[in-house]
């Protein structure tokens, strides 16, 4: 198994910068990726962006491109959104999921963490 634990977010002005975490702990030999998912209330669940776990490779959703970025340190096994330039519509919990295998499910998840970004 595959434990996840998220830390930061919190409240922030319109324009400003929040990063949230992941810590990854467990059988971390078993993931193939970490991707990052918000839901904004009365919003289905949403690609926000992806890590391949063994070489760094990233991917984002087209419309969050330039604005969010995605790392990681291979020593603590975390992995970081840093998020710019927020507005308002990117009030969400944001949730960091692995997955075993390319194009397979989200097997684990974090609890979320809540990032609100005020006008």
């Amino acid at each position: 198994q595959v434990q996840l634990v998220e830390s930061g977010g919190g409240l922030v002005q319109a324009g400003g910068s929040l990063s949230v975490s992941c810590a990854a702990s467990g059988r971390t030999s078993s993931i193939y990726g970490m991707g990052w998912f918000r839901q904004a209330p009365g919003k289905e669940r949403e690609f926000v962006a992806h890590m391949r776990w063994n070489d760094g490779s990233t991917a984002y959703a087209d419309s969050l491109k330039g604005r969010f970025t995605i790392s990681r340190d291979n020593a603590k096994d975390t992995v970081y959104l840093l998020m710019n330039s927020l507005k308002p519509e990117d009030t969400a919990v944001y949730y960091c999921g692995t997955r075993s295998r390319f194009g397979g499910d989200y097997d684990y998840w974090g609890q979320g963490a809540q990032v609100t970004v005020s006008s």
